[in-house]
């Protein structure tokens, strides 16, 4: 019999069946494992985003640049202000011209008469109330200033014009904003176009991702997203802007963790101020408050349903909606955005039909942008440079208040532009570089700023950089020198105008000459200053002796370690503009030294006050011979080298100032003043070759002009005590009686004045002419 082998149990079914369970059990194990060490990695990256999370979102979470502000415009009775000026620095301020005042950042013109609601600032001092003020004017004057409703006012200050910033190595800027600062219309627009289920959702919204895919895929290609606000705002605060599954799901975890943490309130505010609308050259526009200061001048708060609209419409896309590049797709993308408003009941079809019958009402261009005046913040940054430092400066939101003047520096670039227009026929005047600098006489305070013929070009600052040879700039130095010696020099003592040669320690010989070539003999002093002579005043210069003229040179301001060479009377040294200024700052303001200053004071990002700048002063010349050299100085504008002006300035005005030429004209000067303006003109070329221009036909054409735009007041120093006034022969500069036909009157320290002289037609004294009419009559 023959028995059957048993199968391999290792092959049998049932083996095979007893075996797979385990198999079963063994994939399970790793799933579980897998899944276990999935969540251990979800949690640790959890754990990881949410410190990431609440670290900035509860911490600072933006770095602010210093915003740099004009000065506040004061009205009070009296003050010399043009209407029209008046207007113009309300538009820049973005002030809506309506029929009726009603709100802040609105006026109204009635003739003379103009209404405005001001919007309130905080100041160093405190905090300006918002209130309605009528202004009255009267000429270029203001005549009267009272309240809308009844009752005069002492003085009401305007809001300063936000020049622009100091900005951190990424360039992003925003003025940060709180939610009740919000106009009406934006929360629910905001909502309504980017995330209609925002107040339900937990930061993620899958019906949202549901809609945006139907949408997607029913038009063949993105046309929706799915993101919710607090995603976007994830992306922007804390994500790049990669494409990619990962950032994706990222995005999502972290926002829901923002919302775990965190109000609907706190997010939707944190979006206000982040989000991106827009590029200003290098600069990052982020927020609404930027945004409506950038495209409409004007405050968040102030904004209408029209122009609402159109910012939450840029969201979508900043550069594709740019109103200024693109105003038919934004006007488009914001009727849409109406539309939709009115879709959701959110405004009525008639609200939404008469806002999208207004324009886009954007500013021709960003008045915001860093470059608008280039010069001026560049001299700001130096001086803030002195006490604080970068990281202070871009990051912490500080608040700079300065002494610039809109209005002065329109009219300095007008008057710039205009004159090398006119310059323009010349041969070389394309050629020519420009600088230029404003300040007031008593303060110090710098106005305006020009660092080049194209103000607007971020460039070389040649206002504080360029050092030129100064030329006849220097002379009143010199003839202050002298001034001050009452015994030895009056406006009336006698000079030699005539050749003459000095041998230096080098052997070198140093022989001036004047600009005519011509020699003027026998001249009286003031005439030396007035005709800008080089001969008389190298002359008088060696007599004093250079160095003494170099000490007055420094305590009128001028911080130069020059050389005691002859030819630095006639102004071979190098000064800037600015330096320029601050030496005849000392002249205008009666021997008071006052250093220039851009800075009025500096407040925290808070409001709190942190530094404050005032004006300093120290007396540095006696003030009667100030007031010679000021007279001497007039004597230039009237009957010297800068006659000139009074071709187009009114002969009532009373005006000080100096020509300089440098060699071959490479540099074409002017500085002078008046009461309450100080102008520094400088007219060459970088390379330092020559120009078609001296000191009167160049510079002092664009301080003319300058000028007769700012319409100044008459220079009118108070006589010192120590001054008085004596009748003089203007051909000899002997004592005269005040009817003979050459009298003139002339100022002299007391006791340096001439004789009394005899009535006109008597040669003999007075008492010998008596005592013969007595013996004839006996």
């Amino acid at each position: 019999m023959t028995r059957s082998r048993s199968p391999n149990p290792s092959r049998s079914p049932r083996a095979r069946s007893r075996r797979k369970p385990a198999a079963s059990r063994g994939w399970l194990g790793w799933l579980f494992k897998l899944a276990l060490v999935g969540s251990v990695l979800l949690a640790g990256l959890m754990v990881y985003f949410d410190a990431v999370v609440q670290e900035k979102f509860s911490g600072k979470r933006w770095t602010v640049p210093a915003k740099v502000y004009a000065r506040p415009l004061e009205l009070f009775a009296g003050l010399k202000l043009d209407k029209q000026d008046f207007l113009t620095e309300l538009e820049a301020l973005g002030y809506r011209r309506v029929t009726s005042v009603s709100s802040p950042g609105t006026v109204s013109v009635a003739g003379n008469n103009i209404e405005l609601g001001t919007r309130g600032f905080m100041f160093y001092e405190g905090a300006e109330p918002a209130q309605r003020v009528r202004v009255r004017f009267s000429g270029n004057y203001v005549a009267e200033l009272s309240r809308a409703n009844g009752g005069k006012l002492a003085v009401a200050r305007l809001e300063p014009l936000l020049m622009g910033g100091l900005y951190p190595a990424h360039n992003e800027d925003r003025v940060l904003i709180q939610l009740d600062q919000a106009p009406i219309y934006l929360l629910e627009t905001l909502v309504a176009v980017e995330d209609r289920d925002f107040y339900k959702h937990l930061g993620v919204s899958p019906k949202s991702i549901a809609r945006a895919l139907w949408v997607n895929a029913a038009a063949g290609g993105v046309r929706q997203g799915g993101s919710t606000l607090t995603q976007q705002l994830v992306k922007n605060f804390y994500l790049s802007n990669e494409r990619s599954l990962t950032r994706k799901a990222t995005e999502a975890l972290m926002a829901l963790l923002l919302e775990l943490h965190y109000s609907k309130q706190e997010i939707l505010e944190a979006y206000l101020n982040e989000v991106f609308l827009g590029q200003d050259g290098q600069r990052a526009i982020h927020g609404f408050g930027l945004a409506s200061q950038y495209y409409f001048s004007q405050p968040l708060s102030e904004l209408k349903l029209d122009q609402v609209a159109l910012l939450v419409g840029m969201v979508k896309g900043p550069s594709y909606y740019n109103p200024r590049r693109y105003p038919e797709r934004a006007l488009a993308r914001r009727n849409l955005v109406l539309d939709l408003l009115a879709e959701q009941q959110i405004i009525t079809p008639d609200e939404a039909e008469a806002a999208k019958k207004k324009p886009l009402g954007v500013t021709q261009r960003g008045t915001l942008a860093n470059t608008s005046y280039p010069a001026f913040m560049d001299l700001i940054k130096r001086q803030l440079r002195e006490d604080y430092q970068e990281q202070d400066l871009t990051e912490e939101g500080l608040r700079i208040f300065t002494s610039f003047d809109p209005i002065r520096q329109t009219e300095a670039e007008s008057a710039l532009t205009e004159t090398l227009k006119r310059l323009g026929s010349r041969k070389g005047v394309d050629a020519v570089e420009a600088a230029m600098v404003v300040t007031n006489p008593e303060t110090g305070e710098v106005q305006a700023l020009i660092g080049s013929r194209n103000p607007r070009f971020a460039g070389f600052n040649r206002a504080v950089d360029a050092v030129r040879p100064i030329g006849s700039l220097i002379k009143p130095a010199v003839y202050l020198t002298a001034l001050e010696r009452p015994s030895q020099y009056t406006l009336t003592s006698h000079l030699l105008d005539e050749p003459f040669s000095v041998k230096g320690q080098d052997g070198q010989v140093w022989k001036p000459q004047n600009y005519d070539r011509k020699a003027h003999g026998d001249i009286f002093l003031y005439q030396g200053l007035a005709n800008s002579y080089n001969l008389s005043t190298a002359k008088l210069g060696l007599e004093l002796g250079v160095p003494k003229v170099l000490n007055s040179l420094g305590r009128l301001g001028v911080e130069q370690d020059w050389p005691a060479y002859p030819s630095m009377l006639l102004g071979a040294g190098g000064l800037s503009p600015l330096q320029v200024a601050g030496m005849y700052q000392t002249i205008a303001n009666g021997g008071f030294n006052t250093p220039l200053r851009a800075i009025r004071s500096v407040l925290t990002a808070d409001g709190e006050p942190l530094k404050r700048y005032p004006i300093q002063i120290q007396q540095r010349f006696d003030p009667g011979a100030i007031y010679l050299l000021q007279n001497a100085m007039q004597r230039v504008m009237r009957e010297g080298t800068g006659r000139s002006v009074y071709n187009q300035l009114p002969a009532s005005l009373i005006v000080a100032g100096k020509t300089g030429t440098s060699n071959d004209s490479r540099d074409s000067w002017f500085a002078g003043f008046s009461q309450d303006l100080l102008a520094v003109v400088w007219l060459g070329r970088d390379d330092n070759g020559k120009t078609p221009l001296t000191g009167a036909t160049g510079a002092l054409q664009v301080w003319t002009s300058f000028m007769r735009k700012a319409e100044p007041v008459s220079l009118d120093m108070p006589l010192p005590d120590n001054v008085t006034q004596a009748w003089i022969d203007g051909t000899t500069g002997q004592g005269s009686d005040p009817s003979c036909t050459n009298a003139v009157q002339m100022p002299y320290i007391r006791g340096s004045q001439p004789a009394a002289g005899t009535p006109c037609g008597l040669t003999a004294p007075v008492e010998s002419v008596m005592d013969w009419v007595r013996g004839w009559v006996e």
